[in-house]
């Protein structure tokens, strides 16, 4: 299983439609997908039109220990299965402030999956607290969805310093698969400036950290209505738009990730003597 959060404590970057739209992708392309909202917001599982009720199980059950995570579990595409949030998911921060390895309580209910999928994505909250810390220290991967703004790499830059935090206590697995550019003008100064900067950033990398062998995706998510609009309808821009830019962009977002694990995995591995 792949595992992967998408994360970034800024609203507004394309954080949430990256999750839906990415997970979708990758079950448009024959992969077993799981997608976890982790937003007390909601806002993945409200873009495939879930709303549930007060009694309906949600991933704060799962939190609190009162249900699994298949107990939630609502297939709302071929190959795609979403766990639902509900707003009462802001409560965790309260509830397990006692507990013992609360920071390990999602990564104990992934261990428990009796037919783990093919890829796991996290949409996290927009902020750095116990929910996001747990998505962190349950995954491999990382992607980081931003826009090419100049105070985006003030924000990428404390990002980092968490990300390499809940790496060397938590997670020494943790690494980060690249950022994604969101909301992208081609047509603008100030995005190519920001793309350079960040690869130059990612380039000059000291070497055993998170982000030492990352580097920005190619792939670059265009501008562009019908994926503001595809919420709305409860969709996914592959069954809203699927002739969109927005859907081609997310298209293509899967192939290049696909295409990157391939590669990982074709690399030849050093005997150990």
């Amino acid at each position: 299983m792949k595992s992967i959060a998408i994360i970034n404590q800024k609203g507004g970057v394309g954080k949430t439609t990256t999750a839906v739209n990415l997970s979708a992708a990758l079950a448009v392309r024959g992969k077993r997908v799981w997608l976890i909202d982790l937003d007390p917001q909601a806002h993945a599982s409200l873009h495939f039109g879930v709303v549930l009720g007060e009694d309906e199980p949600s991933l704060y059950d799962v939190m609190v220990g009162q249900a699994g995570l298949s107990e939630t579990a609502r297939e709302v595409a071929e190959g795609l299965t979403l766990i639902p949030a509900h707003l009462n998911l802001a409560a965790v921060e309260v509830e397990l402030v006692d507990t013992a390895g609360r920071e390990h309580v999602l990564a104990r209910q992934l261990r428990q999956l009796p037919e783990p999928p093919d890829y796991l994505l996290i949409d996290c909250p927009p902020s750095l607290g116990i929910l996001t810390i747990n998505a962190l220290t349950a995954v491999e991967d990382i992607i980081l969805p931003m826009q090419p703004h100049y105070l985006a790499l003030h924000g990428l830059s404390k990002l980092l310093q968490s990300i390499e935090l809940v790496s060397r206590s938590l997670n020494p697995s943790l690494r980060l698969e690249g950022v994604l550019f969101c909301l992208f003008d081609a047509g603008t100064r100030l995005a190519s400036e920001v793309v350079g900067d960040v690869e130059t950033f990612f380039a000059g990398a000291d070497p055993g950290r998170p982000w030492s062998d990352s580097e920005p995706f190619a792939t670059r998510i265009r501008r562009n209505i019908r994926l503001a609009e595809a919420p709305s309808f409860g969709q996914s821009i592959f069954e809203y738009a699927p002739t969109s830019n927005g859907a081609a962009d997310y298209g293509a977002l899967a192939d290049e990730l696909l295409a990157r694990h391939a590669s990982r995995l074709a690399r030849p591995r050093l005997r150990v003597a």
